[in-house]
């Protein structure tokens, strides 16, 4: 098997930067690559970017607006367009919004409290590079923790979303008033998601629970080989 090429971005304000790229070593066995913001190349011949989660710029203007602004952005939209699979996790999935990688916007939450604990989801696409590794339908248990997690698209965008399979996972319970409950969303290639929760957070019995280890496993066997 050939070695895993991975990058973590990260942003000013970034918190979940170190966690994610300890994730990515641990299942690949290949510690990533740590970007800088302000870089404008990315390393090459990568097979997986990350957006980690965080306040990337305090959050000012709107959650990931000025981040999808930084120069590396550049680098990713180039990469993702080529077919570079790209995760956003938290902050990131909003700054694939703000970046138009990804259809809707990540608002303030419902109730206007930061959740932080656990959630269940339900894998809703278990077809891509990302969640093959879940059956359909499965439940699994993962982290969240966000103040602007309510996933909004307009009706025609949302419809366009479920008739092409392209909502990933979905909260089995109310959360933060996502509409139609969803959790996390890939583009039209499938080799971008973005999801609120955290499964970084979720990949060895001492985090509580291993349920996201098998997105990260997914990856990595769908890209390098088992």
């Amino acid at each position: 098997m050939k070695a895993f090429r991975s990058a973590v971005i990260t942003f000013p304000g970034s918190n979940c930067d170190r966690d994610m790229a300890d994730a990515l070593e641990k299942v690949s066995g290949t510690a990533p690559f740590r970007v800088w913001h302000g870089d404008a190349e990315l390393p090459a011949g990568l097979d997986f970017i990350a957006l980690p989660g965080g306040f990337s710029y305090g959050d000012y203007l709107r959650s990931g607006a000025m981040a999808a602004r930084s120069p590396i952005m550049q680098a990713v939209i180039a990469a993702a367009g080529k077919g570079v699979p790209v995760l956003g996790v938290c902050n990131g999935f909003q700054v694939l919004t703000e970046a138009g990688l990804l259809p809707g916007a990540l608002m303030r939450n419902a109730g206007i409290r930061f959740v932080c604990r656990e959630v269940a989801l339900t894998v809703a696409n278990n077809q891509s590079l990302f969640t093959s590794g879940y059956a359909a339908g499965e439940r699994i248990v993962v982290p969240v923790a966000h103040h602007d997690g309510n996933y909004f698209a307009d009706a025609a965008t949302l419809d366009r979303l479920e008739g092409e399979g392209r909502v990933a996972f979905r909260y089995a319970e109310a959360v933060n008033g996502s509409a139609r409950d969803i959790a996390g969303v890939l583009n039209g290639t499938g080799n971008v998601l973005g999801m609120m929760p955290h499964p970084e957070r979720a990949i060895e019995p001492a985090h509580g629970g291993t349920d996201g280890r098998a997105l990260f496993e997914s990856a990595v066997k769908g890209l390098v080989g088992a």
